[in-house]
């Protein structure tokens, strides 16, 4: 693939604890993500697949190795820095939603915009709202909303402002089936016509094979890729990797 790098680990190694109790989380991960591209990251579970999306999104520090997001080392760079990048260059789709529960789901979307003292695009704001079925609830507070309808409030917060890249940790876990294919086909309009950058930790092989290019960890290790899977192709691939 060609293009830009928007996104690169080098030998990246994640430990927690120290001493005997120490455990590896990342063992070595190398791995180029380009702009305008869409990669999901799969894995048994405990494999290092949330740890590696927060490595790469800045959210946690390397134990060894590094990091760059947008041509800049993150190692390089104090708390104020890295605050300062993900505003600016990053979006986040959450699995918990990370909602303020006192906002609607219209502040919500628009809350990282006014911290940042953005202007929000009324059409871009629109075209999300809208591309998510959310304009009736743009009132309602998130105890008001079922889970599928707080994730997609998420999900719009995340591409608003079309940052140039994007990480979603399971973003489509609490979502029926019609939403959750709304939802990846909105994200593939995201890399397709906007250039955004996509990265997707994933354990459902559906929602993998809406990426280009699907990356799959097992004990903190990269240990195989594929290119345009199918969901098959994908789930063949985790059932080697699980047993």
């Amino acid at each position: 693939m060609g293009g830009r790098i928007a996104v690169r680990a080098k030998h990246v190694r994640k430990m927690y604890g120290a001493g005997e109790s120490a455990v590896a989380a990342l063992r070595g991960v190398d791995l180029d993500l380009h702009e305008g591209s869409f990669t999901a990251i799969m894995g048994p579970s405990g494999s290092g697949k949330s740890t590696l999306l927060q490595c790469l999104a800045g959210l946690d520090r390397v134990t060894d190795g590094a990091v760059e997001v947008a041509g800049q080392l993150l190692s390089d760079m104090d708390d104020r820095g890295l605050t300062a990048l993900r505003r600016v260059h990053v979006g986040f789709i959450f699995q918990n939603f990370n909602l303020m529960p006192t906002l609607t789901a219209e502040e919500n979307i628009r809350l990282p915009a006014e911290i940042a003292n953005h202007e929000i695009d009324h059409t871009k704001f629109d075209q999300v709202v809208d591309r998510l079925g959310l304009r009736s609830r743009l009132g309602h507070r998130p105890s008001e909303m079922s889970g599928g309808q707080q994730q997609r409030v998420a999900v719009a917060r995340a591409l608003v402002n079309r940052p140039p890249i994007v990480f979603a940790d399971e973003p489509t876990g609490n979502l029926d089936s019609n939403s959750r294919t709304d939802l990846l086909e909105f994200l593939q309009i995201c890399v397709r016509e906007f250039g955004q950058t996509l990265v997707m930790v994933t354990h459902d092989a559906f929602a993998a094979s809406y990426a280009e290019r699907v990356v799959f960890l097992r004990d903190g290790s990269l240990v195989h890729e594929q290119s345009q899977p199918t969901p098959d192709e994908v789930m063949d691939t985790m059932k080697k990797l699980e047993g």
